[in-house]
């Protein structure tokens, strides 16, 4: 998967103290043109040499041919932050010197390494890194955590002191937790830092199912299907039987079925007219789902349950369970909504 398809940055500048660089991402890849070095800020700080005046190695900036030695087998020894800048970016140059500054005080625990995504584009794009400043931590050779945006410098201590327990993670440790909060992200509906966080464990393991379903499902939020098809095509049948391939397929199923069930104003005319009118009330549960109200999709669905168990075969349960099928078995709709069942199986 090339990670420098990511399609997830924003249009402008994205969230506070962080710039887009996808379009100058492109440009400064088809540039020969050197630009100006980053000037520091209150004349302390990295400026755009390979190393800043007594910093010895825990500070310097690497280019696309060092970065292996740089970063990846660097941090083999200890965690090293990638702070990606470019000289256009304003956040940029208030965050560097905090992180230095940190970084010099963590005493050797952690490393520096700066890049200029002008001068050297393909590390930031093929990470999938879409708007700076962005600060990607690398542990054991592989990405284990990172933020973007012109944080305050006690968070930066924060996230430095974090790193202690991430550096004596194994690996597969290390892609657990970042997929957990890829897959938080995603929940939280931040497809821009999920998508990020799912390339970043494909970078460390191209075929691990769980990041390519959480991939995928980003896609599938951004309303990219063919995308999602593109992915899908790439799985074994073993891959598409995991759980979560299998809840992101029952979601592109409903979501092309909802295509066919016309107008909800429609529907709703209909349940007004007819309360029991239970087709309608259905329905009107598959478009609240794909409208991504998953509570209220379950309202509708118990409420069938309630008034006719006997509709279609006990129909309002069935649709219940399939719902749960495409949402997961550990997301907040599905616990929230068995509950409910519950509630009314044994009431």
């Amino acid at each position: 998967m090339n990670q420098g398809d990511n399609p997830y940055a924003s249009a402008g500048a994205g969230q506070s103290g962080q710039m887009n660089v996808s379009a100058r991402l492109d440009t400064a890849a088809r540039q020969s043109a050197q630009p100006p070095s980053r000037q520091p800020a209150g004349g302390d700080g990295l400026i755009g040499g390979t190393q800043t005046q007594g910093g010895g190695d825990l500070v310097k900036e690497t280019t696309t041919a060092n970065f292996t030695a740089d970063v990846i087998q660097e941090s083999r020894n200890q965690p090293v932050l990638v702070d990606f800048w470019a000289p256009w970016c304003g956040p940029c140059k208030q965050l560097t010197p905090l992180i230095e500054k940190a970084v010099r005080e963590a005493g050797g625990k952690v490393k520096l390494v700066t890049m200029n995504i002008d001068d050297h584009p393909s590390i930031a794009g093929q990470m999938g890194i879409q708007s700076i400043p962005a600060v990607i931590a690398f542990s054991d050779g592989q990405p284990v955590d990172g933020f973007m945006g012109a944080v305050p410098e006690s968070q930066i201590r924060q996230f430095i002191d974090g790193l202690g327990g991430k550096a004596k993670d194994s690996g597969q440790d290390q892609i657990e937790a970042l997929l957990e909060q890829s897959r938080q992200a995603l929940a939280e509906n931040d497809i821009n830092v999920a998508a990020q966080g799912f390339s970043s464990v494909l970078q460390a393991d191209p075929q691990n199912t769980k990041a390519l379903a959480g991939l995928a499902s980003c896609f599938f939020e951004a309303g990219q299907p063919d995308k999602v098809e593109e992915l899908l095509a790439e799985l074994t049948d073993e891959q598409r039987a995991d759980p979560d391939v299998a809840s992101l397929i029952r979601r592109m199923e409903q979501a092309e079925e909802v295509k066919k069930l016309g107008d909800p104003a429609a529907l709703e005319a209909r349940l007004a007219q007819d309360p029991d009118d239970h087709a309608a009330r259905r329905d009107l549960a598959k478009i609240c789902n794909a409208r991504g109200d998953r509570e209220a999709a379950a309202d509708h669905l118990l409420t069938i349950m309630r008034k006719d168990r006997a509709w279609e075969d006990d129909g309002g349960r069935r649709e219940l369970l399939a719902l749960f099928e495409a949402w997961g078995p550990s997301d907040p709709a599905t616990l929230a909504a068995r509950r409910r069942l519950s509630s009314v199986l044994f009431s």
